[in-house]
C-alpha cells in the first residue's frame, strides 16, 4: 500500500528540499502524508483549474513544479487563486507537494531535461555552486576501516563526479587512555594504550551530515569517536544553476532556431541579434535565468536559451552570445515530463497522470 509520504519522501531524497533556494517553499503544502495514494497528477503550476483535474481524474496528489505557497497565509477567506486552490485541495483531500529549486539545482533535475530534450551531450552544470560539501576526517582502528568505511559510502560519502566510493587512508598511532568511567573497545582504565589505527578522510554533501555521523558512530568500535568535519571551499560540480552542454552536430543558426522551435514546442520566441552563424555549444537554464549570463558568456557559449530576462539585459550579450529568451512556462513545461519518468519508474504500480491544463498565464496573440 502506497503512501503519499512514500512519493514525497522519495521526491526528497531524489531533489533534497535543503538544496532549494532560501525563498522557496518546496514541501508538502497540503494533505496527510499518512494517506493512501490513489494516482498521482504532474503540473509545472498548482492552480484552481488543476486542483479540479486532480479530483475529475481520481488524483489525491499533485506533485507540482512551482509552489502555490511561498509565504505564509494569514487569512483562508478565497480572496485571491492562491487561497481558493489551498481551501479547495483541502476541502477534497488532496496533498499538494512542490519540488523547485531544488529541483533546478541537481544534475538530472529540470536544466538536464531540457538539455535531453534538446539532445545536448555533455551537459554539466553551468553554474556550480560552493558551500555544499563537507570533508569529515575520522580515525578508525586499521581492522574495523572497511566496515566503516562502507557505511559511510552508504550513508551518501564519498561521491565526488561520476566516481563514488572516494576516500583517502593513511595508517599511523592512535594513543588514549580510558579514565575510570569509561567502557574501552580496546584498552584498560588508567593505561595509556597505543592502537594501529587509519586516518579516513571523506567528502559529502553537506545536507548528508547527520546521515553521515550517524553512520559513523554506529559502525565505529570506539566509546568515544575521534573525528572532525569542515566546511570546504569546493565548488560541487553536481549542485547549481544552469547547465551547458554541445549538439552532436555544430547547426547553421537559422536551423538551429527552427530546432529550438520544435523541440521546445515554440510559436515563437525573443532573441538578441545574430552574431553567431553557426551554433555548437548551448547553455540553459528554466525560469528566470539572466543571472546566469555572465556565466554563459565565460563558458563559450554560442547561446543562452532561458527567460525573463529584462530588455536592458539583452544588451549585456554584448554580441558574444545569442540570449534566447523562450518564456518561463516554455522553458519549465518538461518538468511534468520528468516527474513522470522518475515517479513512475520508482513507483511502477502508481498511476501517474500528465495534467492537460495548460497553466501558462501568459498569451501570445
Amino acid at each position: 500500500m502506497t503512501k503519499i509520504k512514500d512519493i514525497c519522501n522519495f521526491l526528497d531524497s531524489y531533489a533534497p528540499p535543503a538544496l532549494q533556494e532560501g525563498y522557496d517553499n518546496a514541501t508538502l503544502i497540503t494533505g496527510n502524508p499518512k494517506d493512501e495514494l490513489t494516482a498521482v497528477l504532474v503540473t509545472l503550476d498548482c492552480t484552481e483549474e488543476i486542483v479540479e483535474e486532480a479530483i475529475q481524474t481520481g488524483c489525491n496528489l499533485i506533485v507540482a513544479h512551482h509552489p502555490i505557497v511561498f509565504k505564509g497565509l494569514k487569512s483562508f477567506t478565497g480572496k485571491n487563486y492562491v487561497e481558493r486552490t489551498i481551501i479547495n485541495a483541502i476541502k477534497n483531500d488532496i496533498a499538494i507537494y512542490a519540488c523547485h529549486t531544488n529541483l533546478d539545482n541537481i544534475n538530472t533535475g529540470v536544466n538536464k531535461k531540457i538539455c535531453d530534450v534538446l539532445g545536448l551531450v555533455n551537459a554539466k552544470i553551468l553554474a556550480p555552486k560552493n558551500d555544499t560539501l563537507k570533508k569529515l576526517t575520522v580515525f578508525v582502528p586499521k581492522e574495523n576501516t572497511d566496515k566503516l568505511l562502507n557505511a559511510l559510502n552508504n550513508a551518501g560519502a564519498g561521491q565526488i563526479g561520476n566516481y563514488k566510493n572516494c576516500s583517502f587512508i593513511t595508517e599511523g598511532t592512535g594513543t588514549f587512555e580510558p579514565n575510570e568511567n569509561a567502557s574501552p573497545h580496546i584498552g584498560e582504565k588508567n593505561k595509556l594504550e597505543k592502537v594501529t589505527e587509519n586516518r579516513i578522510e571523506v567528502i559529502l554533501p553537506a545536507y548528508t551530515e547527520g546521515d553521515i555521523l550517524n553512520a559513523m558512530k554506529q559502525n565505529h568500535p570506539y566509546e568515544e569517536v575521534a573525528y572532525y568535519l569542515q566546511t570546504i571551499d569546493n565548488k560541487n560540480q553536481d549542485i547549481g544553476s544552469g547547465m551547458i552542454g554541445e549538439l552532436k552536430e555544430e547547426m547553421n543558426t537559422k536551423d538551429f532556431f527552427n530546432y529550438l522551435k520544435i523541440n521546445m514546442n515554440l510559436s515563437t520566441f525573443k532573441h538578441t541579434k545574430v552574431t553567431k552563424q553557426k551554433i555548437k555549444k548551448v547553455a540553459v537554464c528554466g525560469g528566470s535565468g539572466s543571472f546566469l549570463l555572465r556565466n554563459a558568456i565565460s563558458k563559450n557559449a554560442d547561446i543562452f536559451i532561458s527567460s525573463d530576462f529584462k530588455y536592458h539585459e539583452f544588451f549585456d550579450a554584448e554580441n558574444k552570445i545569442i540570449i534566447a529568451d523562450i518564456g518561463h512556462y516554455e522553458s519549465e513545461v518538461f518538468t511534468k515530463d520528468l516527474f513522470s519518468e522518475i515517479i513512475s519508474k520508482k513507483f511502477p504500480n502508481i498511476a501517474v497522470r500528465l495534467s492537460k491544463a495548460n497553466t501558462n498565464p501568459i498569451v501570445y496573440s
